[in-house]
This record gives structure tokens, sequence and C-alpha cells, in this order.
């Protein structure tokens, strides 16, 4: 969404749910609202915000991926109220239309969030709401420790996104800024994603090193054959010792004054 861009999985988008995977904001939603939701993706959070406004209500994705929006439309077309634009927030030029604009898993992607947040709290209306759920990949939690390709993997990983000038720890620096866009009345909530032995949470890690991996290979971050060995290790690793995956995750809600 700046001048480094970064195109999600849509395999990982698509699975996602409003209800599951969005708790915070599916807790704020009511009939009619008027609701932007930035870097819809696929649109499947993006749908489900759709269902709980409802017919009399208006909700917007934007993206700024032409592959994403198409799966988007074909996939939630004839929901009431919705629509998708291809659009970046960093040139939003919206101004008072919307009672909540969301950025889900979306400012970890962006160089400049400060400038993206305050190009959503200029969309909302005054008493209106922004929301943003992120992570802190540097958090990463791994029980028991997982395979040294994998440690490799998730090291440059983190790499690679510092080079795009990427936060690594976004779901911590998010209250704060909030509070310097000027929004008042803010709340963040714990939604960490952990997933125990056996379960499918385990699987994101591995459509990352099988997806991203290539993108990161592409970059001269990691090398191919490494990245091919973290995959191997990571699947025998949930196959055999894995007990827990845990993803800082952090929900934060301001008011426009």
């Amino acid at each position: 969404m700046s001048a480094q861009t970064h195109t999600s999985d849509p395999r990982i988008l698509g699975r996602r749910t409003l209800e599951r995977d969005h708790r915070r904001l599916a807790a704020l939603l009511r009939p009619g609202m008027d609701v932007l939701d930035v870097g819809c993706g696929t649109g499947a959070i993006t749908a489900g915000i759709a269902r709980a406004v409802g017919g009399t209500g208006r909700t917007v994705g934007i993206d700024r991926d032409t592959a994403l929006l198409a799966i988007a439309r074909e996939t939630h077309a004839g929901i009431p109220g919705l629509r998708f634009e291809e659009r970046d927030v960093l040139a939003l030029d919206a101004r008072g239309e919307f009672d909540v604009a969301n950025a889900a898993r979306v400012l970890q992607w962006i160089d400049r969030p400060a400038s993206a947040l305050a190009r959503m709290k200029a969309a909302v209306r005054p008493g209106g709401l922004v929301v943003a759920l992120d992570y802190s990949h540097a958090r990463l939690g791994w029980e028991p420790t997982p395979p040294r390709a994998v440690s490799r993997f998730h090291a440059a990983f983190l790499a690679w996104r510092e080079a795009h000038g990427w936060d690594n720890l976004m779901a911590d620096h998010l209250p704060s800024l909030f509070e310097e866009a000027g929004l008042a009345d803010v709340t963040v909530s714990v939604e960490d994603e952990i997933a125990e032995a056996g379960d499918a949470g385990f699987g994101v890690w591995h459509d990352v090193i099988d997806g991203i991996g290539h993108t990161i290979v592409q970059a001269g971050t990691l090398g191919e054959g490494e990245r091919a060995a973290a995959l191997a290790a990571y699947d025998g690793w949930c196959a055999s010792e894995a007990r827990q995956l845990a993803l800082v995750l952090r929900a934060v809600v301001g008011r426009v004054r």
C-alpha cells in the first residue's frame, strides 16, 4: 500500500470470517451502519461486515490488489450494500462518510501506518469509530522451540519486513498510533491466535513459508534451499513435536471526536 507493496496469500485470507477472526469489530457492528474495510483482500471479513449491517447499511471494501479484488467480487457477488473498490488507503480522500473504518491485519504491511490511520480517521463521521487489528510478528511464540531451519526462516521473514519499513511490533504500537492520531476513548483487547497440538491454526505458517517464502527468496533474504528445508522441517515439527503456536494479536478501537 506504499512504494513497497505486499501481496497476501488468498488461501489465508479466504479462510477468515468476521465472527471468528475479528471478534472486536463483530461486537461493534449494528444494522444500518456505513463501514469502510481497508485492505479487504478476498473480502471474506468484508462480506461478514455487510451481512452484519444489513441491506440498510453500506459496506465498502478497498484494496490495491486487483487479483484479490477479482476473487472478492466473484465470491461475494449479490450481497446487498456491499461493493469493492481498487484504492490505496494512503490516497484515500473520503471525508466523514462512514460510521466505522476498519483495517484488519493491514497496517503491518504499510511503511507509513500513521498516514494510513489519518486517512481512515478522516473518512469517519464525528462520533464514529476507527478499528485496527494487527500482529506483533517479532513476539511469535513456539512450544517447543522449532527446528533451526524454521527459526532461520522466521528471522529472514522479520528481516525482509524490516527492510521494507514494516513494523514487526505493530500490535504493541497500535495504541500509541491511535492516541497520536487524536482518536478518543482508545481501548485495546487481546485477540491472540493460539493453536494447540493438532489444530488447523498451525497451517498458517505452512502457508507463509510456502507462499510469502518465495517472495523472501526473490528478495535475497533467504535461499530457496533454506526455504524448502524450513517448510519440510515445519511440517515435521507440526506432525510430531508441536504443542502450541501463539500469534500476538491486538484489536484497538478509537472514537473520532
